[in-house]
């Protein structure tokens, strides 16, 4: 009898309107925050993470990695434009927006959904479609919020549709996540384009929610398409380690 109530519990909740599953997430996790919290800090802190040759932890490595990769971007855009001699002024990284810090209260970063559950929301002035940045990378966008929690759909979700573009080639496609911690490129051309593992991927920027390119990941694997070998199939990994994130940062646009 007891297994049949949850499977009929179950049944509920599979097909209820997302707008109640929504609510009944933040509810749980406003009520359970501060136990899945403490047991995140637990499990986050249990590998200890070797440090590099020089001293810093691969997580500072890759912090540094990442925000030269962002600076290097905005001096070749930077390039581009006084060779276009387009006389505009040039954006420094993130100008015309503030970035407002955000806890990690609850992850899940693998399976058939990737998202993270933030201590923040509308009351901060968050709002559906803004940026997130985790160690200087982008890791996602604001999908649901609530009055003091917000849902961060990751990138390598499968619902999450992302333009990107790959600034040695100058090539701009819209990156589809996979549900495995990484994310896909569709149709690149084989022939037209020498994709590289290792290329620096961007989130492209957007009007009001993102002015300037952010790194978002790396090209892990490329190999032609087995049904069109004129076709790339190129699988992008985070620039960040998504399942040791503690804290973020939300990417809001000066009006």
């Amino acid at each position: 009898m007891l297994f049949t109530w949850f499977i009929l519990a179950g049944l509920i909740v599979l097909f209820a309107p997302q707008n109640i599953t929504n609510k009944f997430q933040f509810a749980f996790a406003r009520v359970f925050r501060c136990p899945l919290s403490i047991g995140r800090s637990i499990s986050l802190s249990l590998p200890v993470q070797q440090p590099l040759t020089n001293g810093i932890s691969r997580r500072e490595y890759n912090q540094l990695q990442n925000h030269l990769a962002n600076v290097t971007e905005q001096l070749n855009l930077k390039h581009k434009e006084l060779e276009d001699l387009s006389g505009m002024r040039i954006r420094l990284p993130l100008a015309g927006a503030r970035l407002l810090p955000a806890g990690v209260i609850r992850a899940s970063t693998r399976g058939l959904q990737s998202e993270l559950i933030i201590n923040r929301g509308r009351s901060d002035g968050l709002a559906k479609g803004q940026f997130v940045l985790g160690d200087n990378s982008i890791i996602g966008t604001i999908c649901d919020v609530a009055n003091r929690e917000a849902r961060v759909r990751l990138f390598t979700d499968p619902a999450s549709r992302i333009e990107v573009k790959i600034p040695r080639l100058d090539v701009v496609r819209l990156m589809q996540g996979n549900g495995s911690n990484s994310a896909k490129i569709p149709m690149v051309s084989a022939i037209d384009y020498n994709i590289k593992v290792g290329d620096k991927v961007f989130a492209r920027s957007k009007p009001g929610l993102l002015g300037t390119p952010i790194i978002i990941g790396t090209v892990a694997e490329c190999r032609k398409d087995d049904k069109k070998p004129l076709l790339w199939d190129i699988t992008i990994k985070p620039a960040c380690d998504l399942e040791r994130l503690e804290d973020v940062a939300v990417v809001i646009m000066n009006p």
